[in-house]
Protein backbone atom coordinates (compact mmCIF):
# COMPACT_ATOMS: atom_id res chain seq x y z
CA UNK A 1 0.00 0.00 0.00
CA UNK A 2 1.49 3.38 -1.33
CA UNK A 3 1.93 5.90 1.96
CA UNK A 4 -0.69 8.14 0.20
CA UNK A 5 -3.07 5.62 0.61
CA UNK A 6 -2.36 4.82 4.24
CA UNK A 7 -2.37 8.33 5.15
CA UNK A 8 -6.17 8.59 3.39
CA UNK A 9 -6.86 5.99 4.83
CA UNK A 10 -5.90 6.36 8.41
CA UNK A 11 -7.83 9.78 7.82
CA UNK A 12 -11.05 8.30 6.97
CA UNK A 13 -10.92 5.92 10.01
CA UNK A 14 -9.89 8.39 12.34
CA UNK A 15 -12.70 10.54 11.25
CA UNK A 16 -14.97 7.34 11.07
CA UNK A 17 -14.23 6.57 14.67
CA UNK A 18 -14.89 9.85 16.15
CA UNK A 19 -18.69 9.96 14.35
CA UNK A 20 -19.26 6.85 16.18
CA UNK A 21 -17.96 8.58 19.12
CA UNK A 22 -20.23 11.37 18.54
CA UNK A 23 -23.80 9.40 18.48
CA UNK A 24 -22.49 8.08 22.40
CA UNK A 25 -21.94 11.16 23.49
CA UNK A 26 -25.64 12.53 22.27
CA UNK A 27 -28.19 13.33 25.11
CA UNK A 28 -30.60 15.07 25.66
CA UNK A 29 -29.57 18.22 24.37
CA UNK A 30 -30.36 17.23 20.61
CA UNK A 31 -34.30 16.64 21.93
CA UNK A 32 -34.10 19.86 23.88
CA UNK A 33 -32.84 21.59 20.34
CA UNK A 34 -35.44 19.32 18.27
CA UNK A 35 -37.92 20.27 20.81
CA UNK A 36 -37.44 24.07 20.97
CA UNK A 37 -37.48 24.31 17.36
CA UNK A 38 -40.66 22.36 16.74
CA UNK A 39 -42.59 24.77 19.26
CA UNK A 40 -41.54 28.24 17.19
CA UNK A 41 -43.45 29.39 14.23
CA UNK A 42 -39.89 31.22 12.98
CA UNK A 43 -37.15 29.72 11.03
CA UNK A 44 -33.81 28.15 12.34
CA UNK A 45 -30.61 30.58 11.64
CA UNK A 46 -27.27 29.23 11.78
CA UNK A 47 -24.09 31.25 12.20
CA UNK A 48 -20.80 30.44 12.10
CA UNK A 49 -16.85 31.83 11.20
CA UNK A 50 -14.35 30.06 8.89
CA UNK A 51 -14.83 26.58 8.71
CA UNK A 52 -17.81 26.69 10.99
CA UNK A 53 -19.39 28.87 8.90
CA UNK A 54 -19.58 26.87 5.73
CA UNK A 55 -20.69 24.23 7.99
CA UNK A 56 -23.59 26.36 9.26
CA UNK A 57 -24.47 27.03 5.84
CA UNK A 58 -24.75 23.64 5.05
CA UNK A 59 -26.52 22.97 7.76
CA UNK A 60 -29.00 25.72 6.92
CA UNK A 61 -29.58 23.89 3.11
CA UNK A 62 -30.11 20.97 4.55
CA UNK A 63 -32.76 22.13 7.14
CA UNK A 64 -34.89 24.17 4.83
CA UNK A 65 -34.39 21.50 1.69
CA UNK A 66 -35.99 19.02 4.63
CA UNK A 67 -39.22 20.80 5.93
CA UNK A 68 -37.20 23.42 8.38
CA UNK A 69 -37.01 26.69 7.15
CA UNK A 70 -33.36 28.33 7.91
CA UNK A 71 -31.07 30.36 6.34
CA UNK A 72 -27.31 31.20 7.25
CA UNK A 73 -26.67 34.39 9.21
CA UNK A 74 -22.72 35.92 9.41
CA UNK A 75 -21.71 36.36 12.69
CA UNK A 76 -19.49 39.56 11.00
CA UNK A 77 -22.30 41.33 9.05
CA UNK A 78 -25.35 40.89 12.01
CA UNK A 79 -24.30 44.00 13.74
CA UNK A 80 -23.93 45.92 10.89
CA UNK A 81 -27.60 45.39 10.05
CA UNK A 82 -28.49 41.58 9.24
CA UNK A 83 -29.77 41.29 12.90
CA UNK A 84 -32.99 42.63 11.50
CA UNK A 85 -32.90 39.46 9.67
CA UNK A 86 -33.84 37.95 13.25
CA UNK A 87 -37.47 38.03 14.51
CA UNK A 88 -39.46 36.91 17.52
CA UNK A 89 -39.90 32.90 16.66
CA UNK A 90 -36.75 32.35 15.19
CA UNK A 91 -33.77 30.25 16.87
CA UNK A 92 -30.18 30.62 16.68
CA UNK A 93 -27.88 27.53 15.86
CA UNK A 94 -24.90 28.79 16.76
CA UNK A 95 -21.37 26.74 15.89
CA UNK A 96 -18.05 27.28 17.29
CA UNK A 97 -15.82 24.22 18.32
CA UNK A 98 -14.45 26.13 21.00
CA UNK A 99 -17.37 27.99 22.30
CA UNK A 100 -15.20 30.96 23.09
CA UNK A 101 -15.56 32.50 19.22
CA UNK A 102 -15.82 36.54 19.73
CA UNK A 103 -18.54 36.83 16.57
CA UNK A 104 -20.53 34.41 17.67
CA UNK A 105 -20.70 35.79 21.13
CA UNK A 106 -21.14 39.06 20.19
CA UNK A 107 -24.62 37.83 18.86
CA UNK A 108 -25.93 36.46 21.88
CA UNK A 109 -27.13 39.60 23.74
CA UNK A 110 -29.02 40.42 20.82
CA UNK A 111 -30.40 37.29 20.53
CA UNK A 112 -31.58 37.67 24.13
CA UNK A 113 -32.66 41.06 23.58
CA UNK A 114 -35.75 40.03 21.57
CA UNK A 115 -36.37 36.63 22.55
CA UNK A 116 -34.17 34.29 19.66
CA UNK A 117 -33.26 31.25 21.57
CA UNK A 118 -29.70 30.04 21.06
CA UNK A 119 -28.94 26.22 20.30
CA UNK A 120 -25.34 25.65 20.83
CA UNK A 121 -23.00 22.83 18.33
CA UNK A 122 -19.91 23.33 20.19
CA UNK A 123 -16.40 20.82 21.39
CA UNK A 124 -17.10 22.28 24.72
CA UNK A 125 -20.24 22.22 26.40
CA UNK A 126 -18.86 24.10 29.39
CA UNK A 127 -17.82 27.02 27.22
CA UNK A 128 -18.89 30.29 27.21
CA UNK A 129 -21.29 29.76 24.24
CA UNK A 130 -22.39 26.41 25.61
CA UNK A 131 -22.91 27.44 29.00
CA UNK A 132 -25.49 30.95 27.63
CA UNK A 133 -27.29 28.20 25.25
CA UNK A 134 -30.78 26.92 25.80
CA UNK A 135 -29.55 23.08 24.29
CA UNK A 136 -26.52 21.90 23.40
CA UNK A 137 -25.05 19.76 20.75
CA UNK A 138 -21.70 18.08 21.77
CA UNK A 139 -19.63 17.87 18.69
CA UNK A 140 -16.24 17.39 20.91
CA UNK A 141 -13.28 14.74 18.87
CA UNK A 142 -10.18 13.66 20.99
CA UNK A 143 -8.18 14.97 18.24
CA UNK A 144 -7.94 16.18 14.62
CA UNK A 145 -6.98 14.30 11.29
CA UNK A 146 -3.92 16.34 10.37
CA UNK A 147 -0.78 15.21 11.95
CA UNK A 148 -0.30 18.52 13.99
CA UNK A 149 -3.81 18.28 15.82
CA UNK A 150 -4.53 22.17 14.62
CA UNK A 151 -6.64 21.92 11.14
CA UNK A 152 -10.52 22.13 11.79
CA UNK A 153 -10.64 18.53 9.92
CA UNK A 154 -12.52 15.69 12.17
CA UNK A 155 -14.58 18.27 14.25
CA UNK A 156 -15.92 20.00 10.70
CA UNK A 157 -17.02 16.34 9.87
CA UNK A 158 -18.80 15.79 13.26
CA UNK A 159 -20.09 19.22 13.30
CA UNK A 160 -21.91 18.33 9.46
CA UNK A 161 -23.01 14.90 10.70
CA UNK A 162 -24.32 16.27 13.95
CA UNK A 163 -26.51 18.82 11.49
CA UNK A 164 -27.78 16.66 9.56
CA UNK A 165 -28.46 14.21 12.52
CA UNK A 166 -30.75 17.13 13.75
CA UNK A 167 -32.72 17.78 10.33
CA UNK A 168 -33.43 14.70 9.71
CA UNK A 169 -34.93 14.27 13.36
CA UNK A 170 -37.18 17.50 12.70
CA UNK A 171 -37.79 15.75 9.17
CA UNK A 172 -39.64 12.71 10.61
CA UNK A 173 -40.96 14.23 13.72
CA UNK A 174 -42.61 16.73 10.80
CA UNK A 175 -43.76 13.71 9.13
CA UNK A 176 -41.98 15.03 6.02
CA UNK A 177 -42.66 13.02 3.19
CA UNK A 178 -42.09 12.01 -0.31
CA UNK A 179 -44.32 14.19 -1.64
CA UNK A 180 -43.37 17.42 0.23
CA UNK A 181 -39.87 16.22 -0.92
CA UNK A 182 -41.00 16.47 -4.52
CA UNK A 183 -42.72 19.86 -4.13
CA UNK A 184 -38.78 21.13 -2.79
CA UNK A 185 -36.48 19.45 -5.11
CA UNK A 186 -38.07 19.84 -8.51
CA UNK A 187 -35.14 20.32 -10.22
CA UNK A 188 -32.33 18.09 -11.79
CA UNK A 189 -32.70 14.28 -12.03
CA UNK A 190 -33.34 14.38 -8.12
CA UNK A 191 -36.86 16.28 -8.80
CA UNK A 192 -37.25 13.77 -11.71
CA UNK A 193 -36.79 11.18 -9.31
CA UNK A 194 -39.75 12.61 -7.01
CA UNK A 195 -41.79 13.38 -9.89
CA UNK A 196 -45.09 12.36 -8.68
CA UNK A 197 -47.76 10.63 -11.64
CA UNK A 198 -50.06 13.48 -11.26
CA UNK A 199 -47.58 16.21 -12.91
CA UNK A 200 -46.95 13.81 -15.63
CA UNK A 201 -50.56 12.08 -16.58
CA UNK A 202 -52.87 13.05 -19.50
CA UNK A 203 -55.96 14.48 -18.73
CA UNK A 204 -58.99 16.45 -20.13
CA UNK A 205 -58.47 15.35 -23.68
CA UNK A 206 -55.99 13.33 -22.78
CA UNK A 207 -58.27 11.02 -21.17
CA UNK A 208 -61.30 9.99 -22.83
CA UNK A 209 -63.63 8.43 -21.07
CA UNK A 210 -66.80 6.26 -21.87
CA UNK A 211 -69.30 4.53 -20.41
CA UNK A 212 -69.69 0.15 -20.36
CA UNK A 213 -72.93 1.52 -22.39
CA UNK A 214 -71.23 3.50 -25.64
CA UNK A 215 -70.91 1.80 -28.70
CA UNK A 216 -67.71 1.07 -29.86
CA UNK A 217 -67.67 3.11 -32.68
CA UNK A 218 -68.46 5.75 -30.67
CA UNK A 219 -65.56 5.02 -28.33
CA UNK A 220 -63.33 5.52 -31.86
CA UNK A 221 -64.73 8.49 -32.39
CA UNK A 222 -64.25 9.64 -29.55
CA UNK A 223 -60.70 8.62 -29.21
CA UNK A 224 -59.67 10.21 -32.23
CA UNK A 225 -60.40 13.72 -31.08
CA UNK A 226 -58.37 13.36 -28.17
CA UNK A 227 -54.74 13.12 -27.38
CA UNK A 228 -55.41 9.70 -26.13
CA UNK A 229 -52.75 7.35 -27.88
CA UNK A 230 -55.70 4.73 -29.01
CA UNK A 231 -56.95 4.28 -25.15
CA UNK A 232 -60.12 5.43 -23.36
CA UNK A 233 -61.43 4.89 -19.48
CA UNK A 234 -64.19 2.89 -18.99
CA UNK A 235 -66.40 3.82 -15.59
CA UNK A 236 -69.13 3.72 -14.15
CA UNK A 237 -71.84 6.12 -13.13
CA UNK A 238 -70.33 7.32 -10.16
CA UNK A 239 -66.94 7.86 -12.57
CA UNK A 240 -65.36 5.05 -10.87
CA UNK A 241 -62.80 3.17 -13.37
CA UNK A 242 -64.45 -0.46 -14.55
CA UNK A 243 -62.23 -1.28 -17.80
CA UNK A 244 -60.06 0.07 -20.37
CA UNK A 245 -60.82 0.27 -24.41
CA UNK A 246 -58.05 0.18 -26.19
CA UNK A 247 -57.38 -0.02 -30.39
CA UNK A 248 -55.34 -2.81 -29.46
CA UNK A 249 -58.62 -4.71 -28.38
CA UNK A 250 -60.67 -3.55 -31.63
CA UNK A 251 -57.83 -5.27 -33.60
CA UNK A 252 -58.00 -8.53 -31.67
CA UNK A 253 -61.73 -8.89 -31.97
CA UNK A 254 -62.38 -7.39 -35.38
CA UNK A 255 -61.19 -10.91 -37.27
CA UNK A 256 -63.28 -12.99 -35.28
CA UNK A 257 -66.47 -10.33 -34.80
CA UNK A 258 -67.26 -7.98 -38.02
CA UNK A 259 -70.11 -6.57 -36.20
CA UNK A 260 -67.77 -5.37 -33.47
CA UNK A 261 -68.06 -1.95 -34.63
CA UNK A 262 -72.19 -1.73 -33.36
CA UNK A 263 -71.48 -3.47 -29.69
CA UNK A 264 -70.55 -2.09 -26.57
CA UNK A 265 -67.50 -0.88 -25.25
CA UNK A 266 -68.38 -3.35 -22.04
CA UNK A 267 -68.27 -6.39 -24.41
CA UNK A 268 -64.44 -5.74 -25.74
CA UNK A 269 -62.71 -3.43 -23.00
CA UNK A 270 -60.32 -5.04 -20.89
CA UNK A 271 -61.98 -5.19 -17.11
CA UNK A 272 -60.32 -4.37 -13.96
CA UNK A 273 -57.04 -2.92 -15.63
CA UNK A 274 -53.86 -2.56 -13.58
CA UNK A 275 -53.97 1.49 -12.07
CA UNK A 276 -51.84 3.74 -10.36
CA UNK A 277 -52.61 6.47 -7.96
CA UNK A 278 -52.56 9.97 -8.93
CA UNK A 279 -50.02 10.46 -5.93
CA UNK A 280 -47.34 7.57 -6.55
CA UNK A 281 -44.25 8.35 -7.94
CA UNK A 282 -44.04 8.84 -11.82
CA UNK A 283 -40.77 6.46 -11.73
CA UNK A 284 -43.23 3.30 -10.39
CA UNK A 285 -45.37 4.26 -12.89
CA UNK A 286 -42.61 3.91 -15.62
CA UNK A 287 -41.48 0.26 -13.74
CA UNK A 288 -45.16 -0.73 -14.25
CA UNK A 289 -45.25 -0.11 -17.80
CA UNK A 290 -41.97 -1.62 -18.53
CA UNK A 291 -42.63 -4.46 -16.36
CA UNK A 292 -45.63 -5.57 -18.65
CA UNK A 293 -44.73 -3.83 -21.66
CA UNK A 294 -47.67 -1.10 -22.12
CA UNK A 295 -48.03 2.19 -23.43
CA UNK A 296 -51.01 3.03 -20.95
CA UNK A 297 -51.80 3.26 -17.63
CA UNK A 298 -54.78 4.47 -16.30
CA UNK A 299 -54.79 6.73 -12.82
CA UNK A 300 -57.25 6.57 -10.07
CA UNK A 301 -57.84 8.57 -7.20
CA UNK A 302 -58.16 6.93 -3.77
CA UNK A 303 -62.37 6.29 -4.60
CA UNK A 304 -60.95 4.55 -7.37
CA UNK A 305 -62.51 7.24 -10.09
CA UNK A 306 -60.50 7.77 -13.27
CA UNK A 307 -58.40 11.02 -13.16
CA UNK A 308 -55.94 10.76 -15.64
CA UNK A 309 -53.96 8.69 -18.66
CA UNK A 310 -50.00 7.90 -18.01
CA UNK A 311 -48.27 7.87 -20.97
CA UNK A 312 -44.88 5.68 -21.46
CA UNK A 313 -44.01 8.41 -24.11
CA UNK A 314 -44.65 11.77 -21.27
CA UNK A 315 -42.52 9.52 -19.17
CA UNK A 316 -39.41 9.17 -21.76
CA UNK A 317 -40.17 13.10 -22.45
CA UNK A 318 -39.92 14.09 -18.81
CA UNK A 319 -36.54 12.13 -19.02
CA UNK A 320 -38.09 9.95 -15.88
CA UNK A 321 -35.58 7.14 -16.10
Amino acid sequence: MSQTIDIAGRVLRDEARALARAADLLDEGIERAADLILSLSGRVVTAGVGKSGAIARKIAGTLASTGTPAFFLHPAEAPHGDFGMLQAGDSLLALSYSGSTAEILAMLPYCGSCGVPVIALTGFPDSPLGRLSAAVLNGHVEREADPHNLAPTTSATVALALGDALAIVLMERREFGLEDFARYHPGGSLGRSLALVRDIMRTDEGNPIVSKDTPVLDALLVMTGCRSAGVASVTDADGRLVGLFTDGDLRRRLSADPDVLSRSVGEVMTPNPTTIGEDRLATEGLRILREHKWDNLPVVDREGRSVGMLDVQDLLDARIL
